[in-house]
């Protein structure tokens, strides 16, 4: 009798054992990241899955969230839109060519964060706000918004072509700095449809 209690007992365990595993392999609400996003001051993990509504569910939101890569680094359809993106959000602070003015320039190759040499710990940045004047964006810019924004920056940089560890050896062979006045057109082709 005590030996079919142990093993009823040990099976009812197991069973219960699984369930919790079971459980714990449910997927999580929000989107699925492969990379950790953390607070750039506190180190808190940031629930991407909060802020402004939409801009998770593009090709390139997707490949950054699991790769930490901005597809649209080079892509002169994002470049266009993630100028207009910076002057509305960003410029007012980082200066109009990310010169700097009340918060730091963006343009060169010294980083008040060196967590913002890449593309991920710039997003984090920009989602979950920093230190100072510098609050979190995530309520007015969506990530797919952000992915643009930082695409201009990166287009704005006036450093050494070897420190932008944000560009592969392809881009960097081909990496052009910023003219003032270079504009994009309206109907350039590529992954970015012209904002709203």
């Amino acid at each position: 009798m005590r030996h079919t209690n142990r093993v009823i007992a040990g099976l009812f365990g197991l069973g219960l054992a699984t369930a919790g595993v079971a459980a714990l392999a449910q997927p999580s609400a929000g989107p699925s990241t492969g990379i950790t996003f953390r607070n750039t001051v506190t180190g808190e993990q940031l629930d991407v899955s909060q802020g402004k509504e939409g801009g998770r569910d593009t090709p390139a939101v997707k490949e950054f969230f699991q790769t930490g890569k901005n597809l649209y680094i080079d892509d002169k359809s994002c470049l266009r839109n993630g100028e207009s993106l910076f002057a509305t959000s960003c410029s007012g602070c980082h200066g109009h060519l990310a010169e700097g003015k009340l918060g730091p320039g963006l343009n060169d190759n010294y980083w008040t964060y060196p967590s913002n040499t890449e593309d991920a710990g710039l997003f984090a940045t920009i989602f979950g706000g920093a230190n100072g004047m510098m609050g979190p964006h995530n309520e007015n810019l969506t990530p797919d918004e952000m992915l643009q924004t930082i695409a201009w920056i990166r287009h704005l940089y006036t450093g050494p072509v070897k420190d932008a560890v944000w560009l592969n050896d392809e881009q960097k062979k081909n990496y052009t700095p910023y003219k003032q006045g270079e504009t994009f057109p309206t109907d350039v082709k590529g992954q970015c449809k012209p904002l709203e």
